[in-house]
């Protein structure tokens, strides 16, 4: 069922989203990944960067299009099927915008140790699992900490922590940034490079134009319009002043003198 047959990872063919029957979100944006790419998704805020890793993660559908994960249809139908949901929700990981939104259980513990659970895995694997998930996101000392007690940077670190303990073929990460402090984000960084090297595919929603630079080798910058403007590599993307000028990526002071 889930061969490795050279399909991508994902395929999205003409996805429209639209809030609430008039406020679009997507509007017709096509793409294809395919396994071990990093993928910047670029944009300004309420461009849909959002929306289309939700619908790539399989907790929203479109109104319109299609969407084929490693293969086969994206859908409620398939979701509906446990063997496709369970070997889904393994192979994929959404990191959310907002922490709040992600950790739910009562200690950070817990939290990391709810997706290896969910899938079945022995209680001494989910525990290894955890200890190495604290060790590697340096947050042994919060284990026992409850979610809402932490920083905001604590909780992203937490919310990455409970996505990676399940090792997932595939990463989402919506603004994986926001709220780190530089010492974190640097971490971050390094996480990230580490996932790499493992043939990880990652696709990072973000208007952080170092972090593109750093983490991926692609970049799918969305206009205001809900649509694709460019898909290609990043140095390419980030050369193209204009382009990120006219994308609300950057403003007339980094034009003046960019940083990149």
């Amino acid at each position: 069922m889930w061969s490795a047959d050279g399909r991508p990872v994902f395929e999205v063919n003409e996805v429209r989203v639209t809030y609430l029957g008039r406020f679009p979100a997507l509007a017709g944006v096509s793409l294809r990944v395919a396994s071990g790419e990093q993928v910047a998704l670029l944009g300004p805020n309420g461009c849909g960067k959002s929306t289309l890793l939700k619908v790539l993660a399989g907790l929203l559908f479109p109104d319109s299009g299609t969407v084929h994960a490693f293969g086969h249809p994206l859908t409620p139908a398939s979701l509906a099927r446990p063997a496709f949901f369970r070997e889904f929700r393994r192979r994929v990981g959404l990191l959310f915008q907002n922490s709040d939104a992600q950790l739910f259980n009562p200690t950070v513990f817990e939290e990391i140790a709810f997706g290896p659970a969910q899938l079945g895995f022995p209680p001494q694997e989910v525990e290894r699992r955890v200890r190495d998930m604290l060790r590697l996101l340096e947050i042994e000392g919060l284990a026992d900490r409850a979610p809402f007690q932490l920083s905001e940077g604590q909780k992203r670190r937490v919310a990455l922590a409970a996505v990676l303990a399940v090792n997932p073929d595939v990463l989402l990460l919506d603004e994986p940034t926001t709220g780190l402090d530089p010492r974190t984000n640097d971490r971050l960084v390094e996480i990230l490079w580490g996932l790499r090297r493992l043939g990880k595919t990652l696709l990072v929603a973000t208007h952080d134009l170092e972090l593109a630079r750093l983490v991926a080798d692609r970049a799918v910058i969305i206009g205001e319009d809900h649509r694709v403007w460019f898909d290609g590599p990043t140095p390419e993307a980030l050369a193209n002043r204009d382009l990120l000028y006219r994308a609300n990526l950057v403003g007339r002071s980094w034009m003046a003198h960019p940083v990149l």
